[in-house]
């Protein structure tokens, strides 16, 4: 009986380590986990006729069914959006969570990027861009989240200057490769970069990062004929994303840009 006893502790202690392991098996990738993203710079909420893109937008979003949303030129309660909280408002449509990051007051009230996410929300940062006076201020809005494989990534939404003298925006993409250089979590980084592939900022910032559809870029601006890449969704490390799918979505009317979807999938670690 006494011998029966220990074996049947060392079962019992065997089983509860089993039942632990297999709950925290989410805490590490084993298998690969696509992510769906979408950029789009929204045009502050209104479309080339100039009534409101809100419902447009949605539209676009729920077609794609995204996992992560970065959207730019984006107004919070200011008198040009008839004082609407754009991103609750798109929140609300899609049934995703959003945030707003503000990088300048405008209008009575903010104007600045925002995401949308429906994984959890672990934390929200909004860094604030350089910029010289006189300009319009810039900012990453940074969001990590929780995969439902238990992993943890980061998401960043930006808008870079747009200014023909391009040493804001050189200055903006320094302090992005700054505060992301030794991130130990994969990221993703997406928005309105208004740099063409080949370009200063965007060379400097592909000394960190890499861009789907790097070796076919398309271009997203203007929306009805679009000549220009300048929208981007960036990803690092290299070894641990693939890109799946990239395309420009053909949408004239909504904003002056077209939105950007690309499936990425997240690689096992090692």
């Amino acid at each position: 009986m006494k011998n029966l006893s220990i074996v049947s502790r060392i079962v019992l202690i065997v089983l509860i380590f089993s039942i632990c392991a297999g709950g925290c098996a989410g805490t590490k990738l084993e298998t690969p986990c696509r992510i769906s993203v979408l950029t789009y710079n929204i045009y502050h909420g209104a479309d080339a006729n100039g009534n409101s893109n809100l419902d447009a937008v949605a539209g676009i979003i729920n077609s794609l069914g995204p996992d992560l949303v970065a959207l730019q030129e984006v107004d919070n309660k200011t008198t040009r959006a008839k004082g609407l909280d754009l991103t609750a408002e798109l929140s609300q449509r899609t049934g995703m969570q959003g945030v707003f990051g503000k990088a300048m007051d405008y209008a009575g009230g903010g104007y600045g990027e925002a995401v949308l996410t429906r994984h959890p929300i672990i934390y929200t940062k909004n860094n604030l861009l350089p910029h010289t006076p006189k300009t319009e201020p810039r900012a990453a809005l940074e969001i990590q989240i929780e995969l439902p494989t238990g992993e943890r990534i980061v998401f960043v939404g930006t808008h870079l200057d747009h200014l023909r003298d391009q040493n804001n925006r050189m200055n903006q993409s320094r302090r992005i490769k700054e505060l992301y250089e030794n991130y130990g979590l994969p990221i993703i980084l997406a928005g309105d970069i208004n740099a063409v592939p080949g370009s200063d900022p965007i060379n400097l910032l592909c000394k960190q990062w890499s861009y789907a559809s790097q070796d076919d870029p398309q271009p997203t601006i203007p929306s009805v004929r679009p000549r220009r890449k300048i929208d981007y969704i960036m990803y690092k490390p290299k070894d641990r994303w693939k890109v799946i799918e990239v395309r420009v979505i053909d949408e004239k009317v909504a904003s002056d840009h077209c939105p950007v979807f690309a499936v990425l999938e997240l690689l096992p670690d090692g």
